[in-house]
């Protein structure tokens, strides 16, 4: 019998090279929250794919950017952390570019870590035709030494499956750090949560998604009833935002409300009640205490 492999696998990159659609094609379940606009993603997020003698823990980072404020420099140091904490590193960047080699920056962020590392070159199918990505290629292979180089996309697939097995066979052996049903070690509150800040990244525009956090206040099944009770807390930063949110007559917030919950809904497999509300929290994203109590510091 094969010896059974484990591990941590750290998804590594700039904002919207497709970290999360990769880690939701990877495990197979929508964890992470997808939006085509940069730095979705806030804070770690894993995600756990068993085989029969595997087992990967993924986890997904915020996008390598210039720290800014608080959250920033939090969300900079989870990505930190997160490269010094795994097995191995799934570097992405996308395919669609000018051939140019990787980003300096990022491969100065991996300088000392010794696990493999793996280069992914994102957004596969958008390159026509495939010969263009044998400069990308062949540029990246000289700026580091890269275990494995991989076009790959997690829209269609392309190679997703040989990029899973390329990752089994990379790591140590070592007995599995989760039970084997187990898909994620965030409570399901943090999923609710970020399903919540989709849609408002899906619904509003400029700045207010990135004005919003949400922290769910109660989640419970009552005895009798097979509904999940579920009430949650927008918190943006200034009055005009909490307006915008809120819409004519409530009606952007019932639109967000309802899309979240037919989602939720399909997560959870029973029917649900959400309850929204949107507060006014001036300038948290620069009040380290705001931050702590909305949780980020959790996962930082």
């Amino acid at each position: 019998m094969a010896a059974f492999r484990a591990g941590f696998v750290c998804l590594f990159g700039r904002p919207n090279v497709g970290k999360s659609t990769l880690l939701n094609r990877l495990v197979g379940e929508k964890l992470a929250i997808v939006s085509p606009r940069p730095q979705t993603t806030r804070t770690r997020i894993t995600g756990i794919k068993n085989g029969p003698n595997w087992q990967v823990v993924f986890v997904d980072t915020p996008g390598l950017t210039e720290a800014r404020g608080p959250l920033g420099r939090l969300m900079a140091r989870t990505v930190r952390r997160s490269v010094e904490e795994v097995d191995l590193v799934c570097l992405l960047t996308p395919a669609d570019k000018k051939p140019g080699g990787i980003d300096e920056d990022l491969l100065k962020s991996l300088a000392g870590f010794r696990a493999p590392v793996f280069c992914c070159f994102t957004k596969a199918d958008l390159v026509r035709p495939k010969t263009r990505l044998l400069p990308l290629i062949e540029a990246c292979r000289r700026q580091y030494p890269f275990s494995e180089v991989l076009p790959i996309s997690a829209v269609d697939g392309t190679n997703c499956e040989r990029l899973l097995e390329l990752i089994t066979a990379a790591l140590p052996e070592h007995p599995a750090y989760f039970p084997p049903d187990t898909l994620t070690d965030q409570p399901e509150t943090f999923f609710v949560a970020e399903v919540v800040r989709e849609k408002i990244f899906r619904f509003t525009h400029e700045e207010i998604p990135y004005a919003c956090a949400v922290r769910v206040e109660e989640l419970v099944e009552r005895p009798g009833d097979a509904r999940l009770y579920i009430r949650a807390s927008i918190f943006v930063e200034q009055v005009s935002q909490r307006g915008i949110l809120i819409g004519r007559g409530g009606a952007m917030l019932k639109m967000i409300g309802s899309a979240a919950r037919r989602e939720l809904e399909a997560f959870f497999g029973v029917p649900v009640y959400l309850e929204l509300k949107v507060e006014v929290r001036r300038n948290w994203r620069r009040d380290e205490r705001a931050l702590r109590e909305l949780g980020f510091m959790l996962t930082s």
